[in-house]
């Protein structure tokens, strides 16, 4: 019997299913404890980040946005995809900040890291907080983008809203219960360039093989 905890998962083999625009699925076979294999499917993607943006009045900054596979309008906070070659994560955060609010920030932490649902993909998000806010120029927005409705809640609003249901997308529920716990307790942020080790490459290394 295999000793608990000690197991290396090593990779057998990996067959490519299926590639699109924003993702990809492989299947790998994985060697299991006890000699075996098993086939574990793994949805690749570019990753993301987010932004918690909160004012001078601890304001944050929400998003009503349309997500056709749910087929309604979620309340989310400002996050884009990882996929523009050479970008840093908080150099994209402040893009899709730009982008979606057109709002820049003039101070920047890393609030959480969230791996969305280990068990099939490796899509990971960082949100970022942004204070000092201030405006800046947008460009014309397209697709979804295009009917954003823009709202600014009170902090503790937007944490009754998660609560009760009302705020369901998994990285704004972190991100707003993140900043809620920093600020009651006064634990420190990590600095906006700290090391992120489970931000996704796949996806973007096959891309860039493409």
């Amino acid at each position: 019997m295999s000793d608990p905890g000690r197991h290396e998962f090593d990779t057998l083999g990996s067959k490519t299913v299926y590639t699109g625009a924003i993702i990809a699925l492989r299947v790998d076979t994985v060697a299991m404890p006890g000699g075996q294999r098993a086939d574990r499917e793994v949805v690749e993607h570019h990753g993301a980040v987010a932004v918690v943006a909160l004012d001078e009045h601890d304001n944050l900054v929400l998003i009503h946005q349309y997500r056709h596979p749910l087929g309604h309008r979620l309340w989310e906070i400002p996050a884009g995809l990882l996929d523009a070659a050479g970008e840093s994560p908080v150099e994209a955060a402040a893009r899709e900040l730009g982008e979606e609010t057109g709002l820049g920030a003039d101070r920047w932490s890393v609030l959480v890291d969230v791996a969305l649902s280990p068990g099939f993909t490796d899509e990971a998000v960082r949100v970022f907080l942004a204070e000092g806010l201030h405006e800046v120029e947008r460009d014309d927005p397209e697709h979804e983008e295009a009917d954003l409705e823009i709202s600014r809640v009170p902090l503790a609003d937007a944490v009754d809203m998660a609560l009760r249901g009302d705020i369901v997308n998994a990285t704004a529920v972190s991100g707003i219960l993140a900043i809620a716990t920093a600020r009651s307790t006064g634990k420190p942020l990590r600095p906006a360039d700290a090391p992120w080790p489970d931000r996704p490459r796949a996806f973007g290394e096959r891309k860039s093989r493409a």
